[in-house]
Formats: C-alpha cells, structure tokens, sequence
C-alpha cells in the first residue's frame, strides 16, 4: 500500500497537482458544480492529451484517499443506522442494473464499434477498471483501446453526475466537509493511525481502495462513540478532494489523441447509456424505499469509488450508503464479468 516514492515521481506528482489546482480555481470562478472535482478532472486530462506528462505517485495517493476517507467518515450519521434495513433491496436493484448494463453495452460496443465480443464486454464494465486490465492482458484482448474508453467513462461521470442532479432538481449542498466544530489535531492522527490499520487488514482481505475505507472505519466508528468529535479542517478536505480530481484527469497520461479519436463516442455512448441505466434503476428503488433520490442515483453511478463516495458528501448523501453501494457494484462485477468472459469462451 504504502512504499518510497522515487524523486521523479514526486517530481511528476507535484506539477500535475499544480495544474489540477489550476483547474480547481477556474471552475471556482465559473461556479462550476463541484468545482474541487471537476476543474482539476478536466484541465488534467486535457493538459495530459496535449503532452504534459502527468500523474499521482501511488503512495501519495494512498495517503490522501487515507485523508478523504477520515473526512467522509466525519459525516456518517444515525440515519445510516436505519438505512442498513433497507439496503438489501438496493443491492438486489443494482445487482439486475449491472447485468443488464454489461449486456445491452457489450452488444453495443461490438455491434455499432467493431470491438470483439470479449474486448466489448470488458470495455463497457462500469467500475473495477484495474481487474478489467488483468482480464483484458491475460485474454490479449485491445487493452488500449479498453482503457481509454473507461477513462472517458470515469471522466464523463465526473463532469455530467452533478448537472444530472441539479437539472432533476436534486439540492446540491457545495459543501466539501459535514457541518460541525474543527477536530482537534491529536484526534485528527489518531483517526489516520487507525484508519491506516483497517486498511491494512482490507488491503489483505483484497478490498478495492483499502485506505479510503479504511479511514471511513475509524472515522465513523470514532464519532459514533463522540471519542474524535468535530470535523476536519477545510483546507485539508479541499486539498483531498481537488487530489482525487486530479487522479481522474491523470489516467489520460500516454493516451495518443488517435486512440482517443477512435474511441471517444464509443466511450461517450457507453456513458450515457450506463447513466441512463443507473438512473431507472435509482428513481424507482429511492421511491419504493424512501430514500432521497440523490442518495441513490450517486450510489448507483458508474463512477470510481473515490470519486462517487467524494461527490456524495458534496451532494449530501449518505456517505454509508454510498460507500456500501460502490463496493457491492465491485463485487459484483468480479463475479460478473469472468461470468460472461468465460461463457463466450465456451461459446
């Protein structure tokens, strides 16, 4: 999880966070929904298609999902009690939505695009894109063009979640930290220390960003019992927030602007049909189960996890929720996709 970054990397890691701070302040200015996300998402990837050679170096970026999590974690309150009645139905919802995604953009990908039947499938996965790498690899599918039409999903999501929500009338609160006094500082290090622990145990067990979970863990647990009372110092947060920005946008690193040619519709197509897919699957399930459509529709967002939990809290959902329902779609998926994988094979 955690290993000695090379002076190169950090070298790299730093001027992409300074450009990824650059986007962060221009969407600021243009009130931008979300600006800390999708201003650095943007000017990231754009600067990394225009040559800029980018990216986050993998312990710095484990250490600020350690950050976010404790963040998100600040904010889990005595609704989710109540919510974990409710969710099973949820998750039976999302299960069906994610089959039926996989399937209706797999023969999409490979009738409308020309993408074999296996490389399709892969590429239209909504999530676990580093397990959708290792299956594409070992079957010598189109890798290249699997990963840049996922990267156009994730960044797509990104930018398109939050004027979704504002144009169904969904509130968005612009917050990037729950209400509520600062966390003193020795209560801010213990969080990070045991939020550093239980991701070392998730890591072990193979669970997806086992840092950001983790430090939802201690977080929560710590303010369900009042033991770390109070909630993270903004600019912290912001920074945190503006860094997992940045991440989306840096995928697009050594991507050609010829292999994002030939696969931008195809990957703004997947996207769009994937939203419409989470949308009509959210709608119903937030209305059968009285959940705040906006809880739901994020929760079931094809985005990455990081990034989903992230916008989450600035669109006031349930953080709990939202985690539980990301890390189910993952699971999920793992099942699902060697499922398919494996029964064209036979096939």
């Amino acid at each position: 999880m955690l290993s000695r970054p090379s002076p190169d990397s950090l070298r790299v890691t730093a001027q992409t966070l300074v450009v990824g701070g650059i986007g962060a302040a221009f969407a600021e200015l243009l009130n931008a929904p979300i600006a800390v996300l999708t201003g650095p998402a943007l000017v990231v990837s754009l600067a990394a298609l225009a040559g800029l050679r980018t990216g986050i170096d993998d312990t710095v970026r484990n250490l600020v999902f350690l950050l976010v999590g404790v963040s998100i974690g600040s904010g889990v309150d005595s609704n989710a009690t109540d919510a974990m009645l409710r969710w099973p139905l949820a998750f039976a919802a999302l299960g069906v939505m994610l089959w039926a995604t996989l399937w209706l953009c797999g023969r999409l990908l490979q009738h409308g695009f020309g993408l074999d039947r296996r490389s399709a499938y892969l590429a239209s996965a909504p999530g676990h894109l580093s397990f959708v790498v290792g299956l594409s690899a070992g079957l010598n599918l189109d890798t290249t063009r699997i990963v840049v039409i996922q990267s156009v999903r994730l960044l797509a999501l990104t930018l398109t979640v939050p004027a979704i929500a504002l144009a169904f009338g969904f509130e968005m609160t612009g917050q990037v930290l729950p209400p509520g006094p600062p966390m003193a500082w020795l209560h801010l290090v213990v969080l990070l220390a045991a939020g550093l622990a239980f991701g070392f145990i998730l890591d072990k067990i193979g669970l997806p960003a086992p840092l950001l979970i983790g430090g939802m863990i201690a977080s929560s647990l710590g303010h369900a019992v009042e033991v770390t009372p109070g909630v993270m110092a903004p600019w912290l947060s912001y920074l945190g927030l503006m860094t997992v920005g940045t991440l989306i946008g840096a995928r697009f690193d050594g991507i050609t602007r010829k292999a994002l040619a030939t696969s931008l519709l195809a990957g703004l197509t997947i996207t769009t049909l994937t939203v419409l897919m989470a949308l009509a699957a959210a709608v119903p399930v937030a209305y059968a189960l009285g959940f705040n459509p906006t809880h739901v529709l994020i929760a079931f967002a094809p985005g990455g996890l990081e990034t989903m939990i992230a916008m989450g809290v600035v669109l006031g959902a349930n953080p709990g929720f939202v985690a539980a329902a990301h890390v189910s779609r993952l699971l999920f998926l793992t099942i699902l996709l060697p499922a398919f994988v494996g029964r064209l094979k036979r096939a």
